[in-house]
């Protein structure tokens, strides 16, 4: 885990109305660990999930928030600098095709803010960069480079002196003699040309995600500063440096954007602008266990630095800074209510759950259910509640509808729905068995999921029955004695028409005048799909309504 030092004159110095002991309190509620204190600091670790917390400042900031000596979204100004610009190369597009930037002008760079830059520009490399594959930072003395800058391409042979040297060196000798160059080297190793930034006088500023130039060397006094962030990843890029103007703007800089333009393309960075969520108050205090109104809520946002509207229907619309790069959707924003709620206020209440030990009606059913099916000569399996599309319909010969409930983006084509009978993973399950000796008789319990108005779910038993002489009427003999069993009733069957049993070979299953399920011989053509060579009968019951399971 990433740390932050974070010395107790610079907490004095943020933080002059409260004790030490004081803040040493609040930083825990930001989700920051205490790893150790000496005399002089305190080291704090956080979760790379938060990369604003690379440096004080972004600690500082929202520190702040929890104490409501600020709240709301952070005040940052930026101005458009005039005659800055970068041009992109072509050449750039296969290697590191990215570049944005900023200049931050008319602040003051002391020991202390220098050591926590240095400090978060690694910790952004770790934890957005990808060890500088997806994104690294330059960080640049304004002062010494002659815009307009170029981001262009060199051969190896290419030489100039690099931060922290005094002769010249080829980028061949930097990749192979320099400890950046050996750690680093291997993003460009299937390079036969560099990435460099160049200014008007074909000054060497940088090369990414190598080393800079040492032309380029900030020191303590530095009053204006050029950063650039190139990349591989765009969002990765723009991540970084909003990150980065953020602070530096808490240092004292103006912040200005610059101008990049390819192939005639102009872009204008950083893009600060702040995005918009929207969240119930019924779903915050849901997951919280509280009962806030709408302007706590506001207000525990503003402790966590964001902001927010008041919306109808119970709703809210959070405004999050675009620094705050971990905050993704609605849960998030629960996430930070409770934070500015302060965890610390969050009182314990005694559990609804029974922990007696003892099992619920739900779960003494069920082994009712499998101790019946066992005894029955089933053998119990286990399925995936997600399907494949192909074998729920296309095996079964069942025409797909419009209110199938799928996976957004899944990565497996054998996960994709979630399904609407256990039948077709059982026989599934028995075409992987065609070299067992028969017969085979299988038996599932679990939920299965329709969409009409609403979701539904309920447990369902599923089984088949796979040998010579398996037909309609040795299932419905189990159906009926399963029902016997564990409901002591009995029931009726009624003819249907069923898409995956043979015509006239199949029945709804009727009990207390209410369809709880059917029985089928399963048509030839399922079987041939399945590669199942044997007669195959099936029964699927709803549980859920003969058993009265919630």
């Amino acid at each position: 885990m990433p740390v932050v030092i974070f010395t107790f004159d610079r907490i004095a110095k943020f933080f002059p109305q409260q004790t030490l002991q004081e803040i040493l309190k609040v930083l825990p509620f930001l989700g920051l660990d205490i790893e150790g204190l000496n005399d002089m600091a305190v080291r704090l670790e956080y979760n790379p999930n938060r990369p604003d917390f690379a440096s004080d400042y972004g600690i500082v900031r929202a520190a702040k928030g929890l104490l409501e000596i600020e709240t709301g979204i952070p005040d940052f100004k930026m101005s458009t600098s005039v005659g800055t610009s970068i041009n992109v190369s072509t050449s750039t597009q296969q290697i590191r095709p990215h570049i944005i930037s900023m200049i931050a002008r008319h602040g003051h760079l002391d020991s202390g803010a220098i050591k926590q830059l240095i400090t978060m520009q690694e910790d952004l490399h770790n934890i957005i960069g990808r060890q500088r594959i997806k994104a690294s930072i330059g960080i640049h003395n304004f002062d010494v480079i002659k815009f307009p800058v170029t981001y262009s391409t060199v051969g190896k042979e290419f030489s100039f002196i690099p931060l922290g040297e005094s002769v010249s060196f080829t980028l061949s000798q930097i990749l192979s003699t320099l400890d950046p160059g050996k750690m680093y080297g291997h993003i460009l190793q299937d390079s036969k040309v560099y990435p460099i930034i160049l200014d008007a006088q074909n000054n060497v500023l940088s090369f990414p995600p190598i080393i800079n130039s040492n032309l380029t060397r900030i020191n303590v006094g530095t009053t204006n500063l050029f950063v650039e962030v190139t990349g591989t990843n765009l969002k990765a890029a723009e991540d970084i440096i909003s990150i980065l103007s953020m602070t530096l703007y808490d240092i004292g800089f103006d912040i200005q954007s610059v101008l990049t333009s390819l192939d005639g393309t102009c872009k204008e960075t950083p893009e600060m602008v702040s995005s918009k969520i929207k969240v119930e108050t019924n779903h915050i205090n849901k997951l919280l266990g509280l009962n806030l109104n709408k302007y706590d809520i506001l207000r525990c946002l503003r402790r966590s630095r964001l902001d927010g509207e008041i919306l109808p229907d119970n709703m809210i619309e959070c405004t999050v800074p675009r620094y705050r790069t971990d905050i993704i959707d609605d849960t998030d924003i629960v996430e930070e209510t409770a934070i500015g709620f302060g965890v610390n206020n969050l009182k314990p209440s005694k559990l609804s759950s029974d922990l007696s030990g003892n099992r619920n009606h739900l779960s003494h059913s069920l082994d009712i259910v499998r101790d019946t099916m066992i005894g029955l000569g089933f053998i119990e399996v286990m399925n995936f509640i997600l399907v494949s599309r192909r074998i729920h319909y296309q095996f079964m010969g069942i025409p797909e509808h419009d209110h199938i409930l799928r996976v957004e983006k899944t990565k497996s084509t054998e996960h994709e729905i979630l399904r609407e009978s256990l039948i077709p993973s059982l026989i599934e399950t028995l075409s992987h068995n065609v070299h067992e000796e028969y017969p085979q008789t299988l038996f599932e319990v679990g939920k299965v999921f329709e969409l009409k108005d609403t979701t539904k779910e309920s447990w369902n038993l599923g089984l088949v029955l796979a040998h010579s002489k398996a037909n309609y009427t040795s299932c419905k003999s189990i159906v009926q004695t399963f029902l016997k069993t564990c409901c002591g009733k009995e029931i009726t069957t009624k003819k249907n028409r069923n898409a995956i049993f043979i015509p006239g070979r199949s029945s709804d299953v009727i009990m207390d005048g209410l369809f709880i399920g059917n029985i089928g011989e399963i048509e030839q053509s399922i079987r041939s799909s399945f590669k199942i060579r044997v007669p195959l009968v099936a029964a699927e019951l709803n549980l859920s309504q003969a058993m009265s399971l919630h």
